[in-house]
């Protein structure tokens, strides 16, 4: 049996968070032995935490402590904002490397330790490269093989990418767009793999919609939208927000969006709709652990984001039969086919999305078209099962290679 730790520098619940739990409730645990490696025990609503879900399941569950940045270091990155105001790109890069002095090399030592105490066969990092760095540099340090597991497109810089070409055994790419993104930034192609992510076809929402709409008050007769996710910038809710604005002045129709989810623009999310008149028409309904029930009462899902690797939510929205409105970007391109089983709009153009809102709830037909049509392609290609053969292919191809 193959030793396995898991590592994840994350913050806060997410798609990835989701995607590595179903993983490991199904990969074969005769093969692999997993231990985990978390920054940040982060909650799941209120209810409960990673530490809690992983240990479900049976697994260790370990802590690496973030100590707090040194004086010298934080001195050197405000010292660096000012000298290098004028460069953008090399204030960035200068910051970088006070980071690699001061946090990343002394996380991989402690990793490496790690690594070598429990005698592990594989690193497995659930997140990208830039977040996993220290992971990488101690999987050379020990000679571990490692595999990354990119959730997102990002940019790297150059050492960065070089460590990817010359220290991962492999990194899976959640979608064709996020290896792209990676190769034009030199990393090797034939280092990537992608491996789609994948939903259970049997998940039943536990919640009725007609519940969910008396718990929140919005009338049977009102269309309801709504988004879920982090409410962090990259996935510019307030478009969303703009685009309810643009359609209450184009309808008559009574309509009402669900924003579930938590996150650092959420006070400027309610400052925007409370300017824009919209107390009556968007709810934020805070971190739900059963967000499918409330897609489920959706008419319509929409995602309005600039930035995606392969977004779990929107798999949960086709599987439920609602046709998907999302940003034209890496990730929903890969998931939604557009004018089929749903429309895909420019990214940052919340007019753009309020008219394809209106298009599909004004035409009841299309919307049951649109929708009865991402159900069955999420079932025929995104099922979780090849999902977790995927990974497993993976796995034995890096440690039997």
């Amino acid at each position: 049996m193959k030793k396995v730790l898991i590592l994840d520098t994350g913050k806060e619940w997410g798609g990835g968070t989701n995607s590595l739990l179903e993983l490991l409730k199904r990969i074969d645990r005769d093969k692999y032995h997993f231990s985990v490696l978390f920054y940040n025990n982060y909650k799941k609503g209120e209810a409960s935490d990673i530490k809690t879900e992983i240990e479900k399941l049976g697994i260790e569950f370990l802590v690496l402590e973030q100590g707090e940045q040194p004086v010298i270091a934080k001195c050197l990155k405000e010292m660096l904002r000012l000298v290098l105001f004028f460069n953008k790109k090399l204030k960035k890069y200068g910051i970088f490397f006070i980071d690699y002095h001061f946090r990343i090399k002394k996380n991989a030592a402690k990793i490496t330790g790690i690594l070598k105490v429990r005698k592990i066969d594989l690193l497995y990092m659930n997140n990208q490269p830039s977040s996993n760095l220290e992971g990488i540099i101690a999987s050379k340090m020990i000679n571990v093989p490692a595999l990354q597991h990119s959730r997102i497109e990002t940019k790297l810089n150059p050492f960065e990418v070089k460590a990817v070409n010359q220290y991962l055994a492999k990194m899976i790419c959640v979608s064709e767009g996020v290896k792209n993104a990676f190769v034009k930034q030199g990393v090797t192609a034939s280092r990537c793999a992608v491996v789609h992510n994948g939903i259970d076809p049997e998940l039943q929402p536990r919640i009725e919609p007609h519940e969910i709409r008396k718990k929140w008050d919005i009338p049977e007769n009102d269309i309801l939208t709504g988004t879920v996710g982090s409410l962090i910038k990259r996935k510019r809710i307030k478009d969303l927000v703009e685009a309810i604005h643009i359609i209450t002045t184009k309808t008559d129709n009574s309509i009402k969006c669900l924003i579930i989810g938590e996150g650092p623009e959420r006070d400027n999310l309610i400052e925007l709709v409370k300017r824009k008149n919209l107390n009556d028409k968007i709810i934020f309904t805070g971190f739900q652990t059963d967000a499918v029930s409330y897609i489920n009462a959706m008419d319509v899902f929409v995602m309005t984001s600039e930035q995606e690797g392969l977004p779990r939510v929107i798999l949960e929205a086709m599987l439920m039969g609602k046709p998907v409105v999302a940003s034209d970007i890496t990730g929903p391109s890969e998931l939604v086919i557009d004018k089929e089983s749903g429309l895909l709009v420019t990214a940052g153009k919340p007019g753009m999305f309020a008219d394809a809102i209106l298009k599909l709830v004004e035409n009841r037909e299309l919307k049951m078209q649109m929708g009865k049509k991402a159900r069955s392609l999420t079932i025929e290609k995104f099922s979780m099962e090849r999902y977790v053969k995927g990974v497993q292919r993976v796995f034995a191809g890096v440690l039997d290679g």
